[in-house]
């Protein structure tokens, strides 16, 4: 059961997002534990404004031309981080093919900045797959992010369909990266069922990160923003999430979110403060 939320918390922290022009995921994707989150008073902050240069049908962010890089962003990220009092801060971002480098230089300034003005907070950063650049991947692991997060959201037959200009390979090839250039940044990565995939290409999506060493999995139901969007092909049950999280657990990951409501993001906190005592 999800714990009561005092209304006037969650205002306060969209009234203060609004305040130092920041967006989140938790807004922009429709994230069914937006209020619980913030409630708590915590957000993923997306970086890079709200429009997404590709179009993946099951994701509500805008897909337009995107706006020119903001160089203020990472002080007024470090500001509201502050204000909020947050203890660890997942950034994400908007994919920018339009960029050189993919955004990868603002993403490592967002977390140097972090780093400099609020030594104590943790950083997961959740980046978009930069085309492929082991260039830009190196650029945010120079920095030292505690968890470095990619997501494949789905299973490899699946991709066509569901993440347009995306590469299944092209994502574990990333994680796969990470762990040779630092591999004391544990890796993460996310999978959305209800697309109408099957348990067996789950299994096999998740011994496919493994194989790459991936160490903390998500896994959550997905729920179709609107008519537009990829349809809902099929909603899991408890039991099903359940044997979902047995299986990832007995493949070796050293945390596991797996249930109906569940996101990349949720608990990230619990997880990483798990996954360093175990």
């Amino acid at each position: 059961m999800k714990p009561l939320i005092e209304l006037s918390r969650v205002n306060e922290v969209k009234k203060l997002l609004r305040r130092a022009k920041l967006n989140t995921v938790c807004e922009e994707s429709r994230c069914p534990n937006i209020s619980e989150c913030f409630g708590g008073g915590t957000a993923t902050f997306m970086i890079l404004g709200d429009r997404c240069t590709r179009g993946c049908t099951f994701c509500n962010v805008k897909r337009k031309h995107p706006l020119p890089v903001d160089p203020e962003e990472p002080y007024r990220l470090a500001e509201a981080v502050k204000a909020l009092g947050l203890r660890y801060v997942v950034i994400t971002s908007v994919t920018r093919d339009d960029l050189p480098d993919g955004g990868s230089s603002h993403f490592a300034r967002c977390v140097r900045v972090i780093r400099e003005e609020l030594p104590g907070v943790r950083v997961e950063v959740l980046i978009p797959d930069f085309r492929g650049s082991r260039e830009a991947l190196e650029r945010v692991l120079a920095e030292g992010p505690d968890v470095l997060n990619h997501n494949v959201e789905t299973v490899r037959r699946l991709y066509p369909e569901v993440r347009i200009g995306s590469s299944y390979d092209r994502s574990l090839r990333l994680l796969k990266e990470s762990k040779e250039i630092a591999p004391q940044i544990p890796t993460k990565s996310a999978l959305i069922v209800g697309f109408g995939e099957s348990m067996e290409e789950i299994f096999e999506a998740m011994e496919d990160l493994r194989g790459v060493d991936c160490d903390f999995l998500t896994v959550g139901q997905y729920y179709q923003p609107s008519l537009r969007h990829h349809p809902v092909v099929k909603f899991y049950r408890e039991e099903e999430f359940e044997l979902i999280r047995e299986r990832a657990l007995q493949l070796g990951f050293k945390f596991v979110a797996c249930g109906p409501q569940v996101r990349s993001s949720y608990k990230a906190f619990e997880g990483w403060l798990l996954s360093q005592s175990s």
